[in-house]
């Protein structure tokens, strides 16, 4: 897999469109990093990290996974409209901190990873800090 980060978003896509309350990703501390920030932001209900034991009958090895829990609206209607990838591996997107716009007038939210983590788009244009693109979310 070349963009585990585009993964991630393709199964929360994914599990929105057949209505699942949950979805598990494989762990890292960049997609965690990511989720919260969802979480904190309200897009979603829930996160946390799981240890999974390995599907080999051999190895006892344990692996941890994320396990998101979706939101919907009262209507049963997913609070994610739709979420897509900027940055990619074979063509990356930097914005200056004064160039990062507004996402659907400010009904939406951009993912920026900052030297100081990741942050939403609104806050690193409000403290004047570039990064990476990571993501578009309304």
């Amino acid at each position: 897999m070349t963009d585990p980060i585009a993964d991630m978003l393709t199964r929360v896509r994914n599990a929105l469109a057949s209505n699942k309350q949950e979805v598990s990703v494989p762990f890292s501390s960049f997609k965690l990093a990511i989720a919260n920030l969802l979480k904190q932001e309200g897009w979603i209900e829930k996160v946390e990290t799981v240890d999974v034991p390995s599907s080999k009958k051999t190895s006892s090895a344990m692996f941890k996974e994320i396990n998101i829990t979706l939101k919907y609206d009262k209507s049963g209607k997913p609070v994610i409209n739709s979420i897509t990838r900027v940055s990619k591996p074979g063509r990356r997107i930097y914005k200056q901190g004064k160039d990062i716009k507004k996402v659907k007038n400010g009904y939406g939210m951009s993912i920026v990873s900052t030297s100081d983590g990741v942050m939403p788009g609104g806050k690193a244009y409000s403290q004047g800090k570039g990064g990476e693109m990571i993501c578009k979310i309304w």
